[in-house]
């Protein structure tokens, strides 16, 4: 007996959540990093140096789980900023052998002047829509992250990481 399914086209690939989740992703990154373009700084840098601002003297291994990012990757990503002089490395009192992060006069400065153009770049990833659908978008994909947070290589765990300050700030 003969198979008589449709045949197979671009739409097996056009239509798919996991592909336009990845286009809107490549979406977002082109329009964030054309804003920012005199910053030279990318997504996941920013969100290191707003994580370092919001918790001074975290460690890499919490960044990690603030902005659910690889470990192993993260650690390139905290050496560039610290070439651009955005973030200090100082060693914990307890353990010297682990490194806390903090920022530098320039990463505060950085933060503060960059923040309208991220701000920009967010309304332009949402500005075809009609202000309803944002909101109705936006809203949809936190509960989409939250309810697949396991599914992710890298689970947020930010209450995890943020315990840490609880107890000893």
């Amino acid at each position: 007996m003969q198979n008589k399914s449709a045949p197979v086209t671009m739409d097996a690939v056009y239509t798919k959540p996991g592909y336009l989740f990845r286009r809107m992703q490549q979406i977002a990154v082109a329009i964030f990093a054309e804003e920012c373009r005199a910053y030279d700084l990318t997504p996941v840098q920013f969100a290191a140096l707003v994580a370092i601002h919001t918790h001074p003297g975290i460690d890499a291994t919490r960044l990690s789980a603030v902005i659910a990012f690889d470990r192993s990757t993260l650690g390139n990503v905290i050496e560039r900023l610290e070439a651009k002089d955005y973030l200090e490395r100082k060693p914990a009192r307890e353990d010297k052998r682990v490194k806390l992060l903090y920022l530098t006069k320039a990463g505060a400065a950085l933060l503060r002047d960059i923040m309208p153009l991220v701000d920009r770049a967010q309304a332009r990833m949402l500005q075809p829509l009609k202000p309803a659908d944002r909101k109705t978008l936006t809203s949809l994909l936190t509960q989409l992250v939250d309810l697949n947070n396991e599914a992710s290589r890298v689970p947020l765990r930010a209450e995890d990481a943020l315990e840490h300050f609880r107890k000893s700030g």
